[in-house]
């Protein structure tokens, strides 16, 4: 007699037997797969430190390039050895499609390099210079010393005048401003006054594009200074006059974005720019070539019209500058 409930057959044995082989083989799956899926990550994670991405590989691998660096090779003659300032002049050639022959200052990188060198020893090297800075190296001797030539500068009006000393009042001078405006260095009285030289034509980022810059950075500090001072101006004034006239300065001004309420760019007669250097210890004078030779002079004059301070050279910085002016502003 069959064995049956309510219509339904019962299993067999082996049907018994099938399910439970497929219920263990389920549970097995069920206890193994955690330990699949951390072996997985684990060498996934392991393949990512092995082999880093190309873009990083690149930037670790690749040198960071200066920004629009140019490199000439020039000719010259040394004119001074400088290696306590890591510096040597030289009068050098014409380089093509950069600057016209002059005599100036250039940095070196390693003072190793001017062991050996003399005044009117013929050189190479090499140049570079990028938006913000120059400097030479690969200096090579080219001959023996030759003897030195007689300098022949072009005519120019120089009046003989004594450098000014601190709290010396500034004397007058007249000069045409950047929108043909005749002005004078005396209508600045009661105003802190910031004056520097350059000429527009200038490209060496160490020369004057950073006094022109350092101008700039001065003004946005003094402008964005809390309760600072408003009664100060930035004169530039150019000594290449037949050159920077007032078109060309409102242009360069503009170009380093001045404020015309605070900043000034002028140019004049050259005999009266002169004079002005000299009281500040400025040298400047054009050769034969029509290039233009000079060092840097930057004065500040206080609301009383009289010298609080020079700055010489280029090795200040705009927030020296800025905190001159402010002590300046005082009445």
């Amino acid at each position: 007699m069959s064995s049956s409930l309510s219509g339904v057959d019962a299993p067999s044995p082996s049907s018994r037997e099938e399910r439970a082989g497929r219920g263990a083989i389920v549970g097995s799956w069920s206890q193994c797969l955690p330990i699949i899926l951390v072996f997985c990550l684990a060498v996934s994670l392991l393949s990512a430190c092995k082999k880093p991405s190309s873009s990083a590989s690149n930037s670790a691998g690749l040198p960071a390039q200066s920004t629009n660096e140019r490199i000439f090779q020039v000719e010259g003659i040394v004119k001074a050895i400088r290696p306590s300032r890591k510096e040597i002049e030289i009068k050098h050639q014409a380089i093509p499609g950069y600057m016209p022959a002059m005599t100036m200052p250039f940095d070196v990188k390693d003072t190793n390099e001017l062991t050996g060198l003399k005044p009117e020893q013929p050189i190479s090297f090499r140049l570079t210079v990028t938006d913000t800075d120059g400097w030479i190296d690969n200096i090579r001797k080219l001959g023996p010393i030759a003897e030195a030539p007689v300098e022949v500068s072009s005519p120019q009006l120089v009046r003989a005048v004594d450098p000014l000393k601190v709290g010396d009042p500034l004397p007058e001078y007249r000069l045409t401003n950047q929108f043909g405006h005749t002005i004078t260095t005396t209508q600045f009285k009661g105003q802190a006054l910031a004056i520097t030289f350059l000429f527009t034509r200038c490209p060496f980022p160490t020369f004057c594009p950073r006094l022109a810059n350092d101008f700039a950075e001065t003004q946005e500090k003094l402008l964005t200074l809390p309760a600072g001072p408003t009664n100060w101006q930035l004169l530039t004034i150019s000594f290449d006059p037949q050159f920077d006239r007032p078109a060309v300065l409102k242009a360069y001004a503009e170009a380093h974005h001045y404020d015309s309420k605070h900043s000034t760019f002028a140019t004049g007669d050259l005999g009266d720019i002169s004079a002005l250097g000299d009281l500040f210890g400025l040298a400047f004078w054009h050769d034969s070539t029509g290039s233009i030779t000079h060092n840097m002079r930057t004065a500040v004059i206080d609301a009383n019209g009289r010298l609080q301070k020079v700055f010489e050279g280029k090795d200040w910085t705009s927030a020296e500058l800025a905190a001159e002016i402010v002590k300046a502003a005082k009445p």
